[in-house]
């Protein structure tokens, strides 16, 4: 039989600006898939809630501190050598302005133009559930 491929717990957060545009960033050199767009986040501690990870790692990559998040979508995704589970949140307040803290580059685009960004193959599912919500007129 195959080996298990480990798993790894991925949190990320899609934050908002008062124009309705989303923040992504882009993955660094020296890391799997450089270059890549991705949602903020980075992997959950063993002890951690879904909403403290959030929390702790939207605050060290972007210097901002979330009040509030919900849960859109979580879903596994398998790369070659292991499994990610991937938990996108929808982060409703936070304060602070999202700067690089981490030297990746950041842009903020819209719900549109996210299917041409480059975004990575993993982050794709994303997208669809954040067009959803944002047609049934739910917050963004």
């Amino acid at each position: 039989p195959a080996p298990s491929l480990s798993r790894i717990h991925v949190i990320a957060g899609a934050l908002f600006d008062a124009v309705g545009r989303v923040l992504i960033a882009q993955r660094p050199d020296g890391k799997n898939m450089a270059g890549g767009w991705e949602f903020p986040g980075g992997k959950l501690e063993p002890d951690e809630d879904g909403f403290e990870g959030l929390k702790r790692e939207l605050r060290e990559e972007l210097g901002v501190e979330v009040h509030a998040a919900e849960p859109l979508i979580a879903y596994e995704h398998a790369y070659a050598d292991r499994r990610v589970l991937l938990d996108l949140w929808i982060v409703t307040s936070f304060s602070g302005d999202p700067r690089s803290l981490e030297g990746q580059p950041l842009q903020w685009v819209t719900l549109e133009e996210l299917d041409n960004v480059g975004l990575l193959e993993a982050d794709a599912p994303m997208i669809p559930a954040l067009k959803a919500r944002k047609a049934a007129g739910c917050r963004l």
